[in-house]
């Protein structure tokens, strides 16, 4: 489980810095000039780039937070802490699917793109699904 969550982290955030290149080059025809990984910005984001900036980030957060979460889930104090943490390690699944989508509506992400990463963001979903059944069964439901 920890190698698919860093690897997931990992695409989230190459991706993050892919989309941000992308909108840059965009945008240099206007006069901006940025770096993605040096953050250098001369000049103003404009308008239409702060939408792709504003939702690849809310992936950034969502999509490393799965990992995170099940580390801390891996270290829990007990049986209900594990579950708790994994739940909410599910729920961050759950939301990077959301953003994954809302690029590929908006056109930010290319239909292969589209289909590696929310497989990826699926299969999470899947395997955090059946971890917290079992350990609904085990400790009992969400109260």
């Amino acid at each position: 489980m920890k190698a698919k969550c860093d690897a997931f982290a990992d695409r989230v955030v190459k991706l993050n810095d892919y989309l941000l290149d992308q909108a840059c080059k965009k945008s240099e025809v206007g006069g901006l000039r940025s770096e993605v990984r040096g953050r250098k910005f001369e000049g103003r984001v404009p308008v239409y780039l702060q939408s792709v900036a504003t939702i690849s980030n809310q992936l950034l957060r969502a999509g490393t937070s799965i990992g995170a979460n099940n580390a801390e889930a891996t270290n829990a104090v007990s049986k209900q802490d594990f579950r708790a943490k994994s739940y909410i390690a599910l729920k961050e699944a759950r939301e990077s699917l959301y953003w994954i989508d809302l690029l590929h509506r908006n056109g930010y992400l290319e239909d292969d793109q589209y289909k590696s990463i929310y497989g990826d963001c699926e299969e999470l979903v899947k395997i955090l699904v059946s971890r917290c059944k079992k350990l609904d069964a085990e400790v009992g439901g969400m109260k």
